[in-house]
C-alpha cells in the first residue's frame, strides 16, 4: 500500500483512533493513520491484518498518502487540541478538501470552525460518535453536522462502517453546521441521565430488596428481556458477575463511588438554561456525579444524620422495573424537548425520528425504546413532544403507580433518588395545568416591580403592594 493513494486518513491512533481506522480497513477502504507516537503507529501497522491500513508518524507523508480531495479526521481531545490539529494541517490543504471533527467537540466551538473555515474553502463536518472502543473498531452510532454536499463526500465510508439495525445504517447527516457535536452533547446528557437512574436502581435493589450481586444480575438480565432491554441495562447485568482480581470480592464491591465526568453533561444543561428548556432529570444526574466527588463529606455527613430504620421494602422487583423505565422515558423526552427547541433556534433542521432512528444501534444509549421514539416523531400528528404520543401515554399511565409507591419507599428510608424524583417531578408539572407560580410572579412585583400578567385580560400589570 505504500505507493498506493488512500481513501480516508486519520489523526490521533490512541484506542478510539485505532479501532475507526481498522474499521474503516474492514470495511474496504484504504486507511492512513498519522501519530506522534511511534508506538501507536506500529500497533496499527501490526493489528491491520488486510493490508488496508497503515500509519506514520511524518505529517507531510501522510498528507501526502490521501486521495483529493483528502478526507482527514481527527479524534484528539476537546478544546484547544482540536484548534491546533486544524491550524497545523491548514498550510498543506488544498480547496476542497474534507476536515471531520470526530471528537466530543462543544457545539459552539464546531460552530466558530465551520464559519473560519468556510472562508479557507475548506470543507469541514462535526461528527459526533458514540459507541465507546468496541463501537469504534464493529460500527458506532455517527451524528453528522454540516453541508449535504460536503457529508456527501464521505457518507459512503461512514455509512460502510457505521452499526446497522435491521441493514439501516446508524449514521445520517443530522443538521448544519455544529448539529451533529449538539445531537452528540445531548446524547450525551441522556447517557448521564440513564446512567444515574440505573445507578439509583441498584442502590434500591440492594437496600430496599436486600438483594445480592448475583440477585442483581440476575434482576438485571430480566430487565434486559423485557421494555428496558438496551446495552446500558445489559452491561450493568455483566458488571455485577465480575470478580477482582486483587481480592475475593466482587469487583462493583470495590469500586469507588465517585464518579468521574468529562463535562459533557454540564454542556448540556448549561445549554438547556440558555434556551429555556427544562431537563431536571439529567442536571440532576451532573449535580449527582459532582456530589460524589465529597466523598469525606459524606461520610461526616452519614454519622451526623444517620438514616431511619424504617422497613424500606414495600415495593417489589415489577415495582422498580416500572420505575425505572418511567424514568428512562421522561429522561429520554427531555433529551427530544431539548432537541426540538436547538433545531429552532439554530436553525439545524433536525429531524428527531432520524436521529432516534440512529440512535438504535452502536451508541451508549441504544435501546427497545428508542424504536417507539422514532416511531412517535414519524408521525405528522406529533412533533411537539414524546409525552403525547399515543404509546407513550398509555405505557405511563400504567407505570405511575409503581413510581409513586418506589419513590415514597425511597424517602422514607433515606435512599438518595434524584433521577427517578427529578424524572416523576418533572412529569408532574408537566401534567399540571395551573402551577403556583403566580405566587412568584406576585412576589417578583412585590418586591421588584417586575410586573405579571392576568388571567382575565391582557397586558402587563403593575401592583403598589405595600400602602
Amino acid at each position: 500500500m505504500s505507493e498506493a493513494k488512500f481513501d480516508f486518513g486519520l489523526i490521533g491512533l490512541g484506542v478510539m483512533g485505532k479501532n475507526f481506522i481498522l474499521n474503516v480497513a474492514d470495511n474496504g477502504f484504504s486507511a492512513i493513520g498519522y501519530d506522534l507516537d511511534q508506538e501507536k503507529v506500529d500497533a496499527l501497522k501490526r493489528e491491520s491484518q488486510n493490508g488496508m491500513a497503515s500509519a506514520t508518524t511524518d505529517k507531510l507523508q501522510f498528507i501526502r498518502s490521501l486521495k483529493t480531495p483528502r478526507k482527514v479526521m481527527f479524534l484528539v481531545p476537546s478544546g484547544a487540541p482540536v484548534d491546533s490539529v486544524i491550524d497545523d494541517l491548514m498550510p498543506f490543504l488544498d480547496k476542497g478538501d474534507l476536515l471531520i471533527d470526530g471528537g466530543n467537540s462543544y457545539f459552539l466551538d464546531t460552530e466558530r470552525r465551520v464559519t473560519k473555515l468556510k472562508n479557507s474553502e475548506i470543507n469541514f463536518l462535526g461528527l459526533g460518535i458514540s459507541g465507546g472502543a468496541k463501537g469504534a473498531r464493529k460500527g458506532p452510532s455517527m451524528m453528522a453536522g454540516g453541508d449535504n454536499d460536503v457529508y456527501e463526500l464521505i457518507s459512503p465510508i461512514l455509512e460502510s462502517v457505521s452499526a446497522k439495525v435491521n441493514d439501516e445504517p446508524c449514521v445520517a447527516r443530522v443538521g448544519d453546521n455544529s448539529a451533529g457535536h449538539y445531537v452528540k452533547m445531548v446524547h450525551n446528557g441522556i447517557e448521564y441521565g440513564l446512567m444515574q437512574l440505573i445507578a439509583e436502581t441498584y442502590d434500591l435493589a440492594k437496600f430496599g430488596l436486600g438483594l445480592s450481586n448475583k440477585e442483581q444480575a440476575e434482576l438485571f438480565s430480566g430487565f434486559n428481556e423485557g421494555k428496558l432491554k438496551s446495552y446500558l441495562i445489559e452491561i450493568t447485568a455483566d458488571i455485577f458477575t465480575k470478580k477482582d482480581d486483587l481480592s475475593p470480592k466482587d469487583l462493583i464491591d470495590v469500586i469507588s463511588d465517585r464518579a468521574k465526568q468529562k463535562g459533557t453533561g454540564k454542556w448540556i444543561s448549561q445549554n438547556a438554561m440558555d434556551i429555556g428548556i427544562p431537563i431536571p432529570a439529567i442536571d440532576s444526574s451532573v449535580s449527582m456525579r459532582v456530589l460524589s466527588s465529597f466523598k469525606e463529606e459524606r461520610q461526616k455527613a452519614a454519622l451526623v444524620y444517620p438514616k431511619s430504620q424504617s422497613d424500606p421494602s414495600r415495593f417489589t422487583k415489577t415495582d422498580l422495573e416500572k420505575a425505572l423505565y418511567f424514568s428512562f422515558i421522561v429522561t429520554f423526552a427531555q433529551g427530544m424537548r431539548q432537541l426540538l427547541e436547538a433545531s429552532s433556534k439554530y436553525q439545524y433542521g433536525l429531524d428527531l425520528a432520524e436521529i432516534a432512528k440512529i440512535w438504535r444501534g452502536g451508541c451508549i444509549i441504544r435501546a427497545e425504546l428508542l424504536e417507539h421514539i422514532r416511531e412517535a416523531f414519524s408521525d405528522s400528528s406529533n412533533k411537539e413532544h414524546l409525552l403525547f404520543d399515543a404509546y407513550i401515554i398509555s405505557e405511563i399511565k400504567e407505570l405511575l403507580p409503581s413510581v409513586n409507591r418506589v419513590i415514597s419507599v425511597a424517602h422514607n428510608a433515606g435512599i438518595a433518588v434524584s433521577g427517578m424524583s427529578a424524572s416523576l417531578n418533572y412529569f408532574n408539572a408537566f401534567r399540571s395545568e395551573k402551577l403556583p407560580l403566580n405566587l412568584i410572579q406576585a412576589q417578583r412585583d412585590y418586591f421588584g416591580g417586575h410586573t405579571y400578567e392576568r388571567l382575565d385580560k391582557p397586558g402587563i400589570f403593575h401592583t403598589e403592594w405595600e400602602d
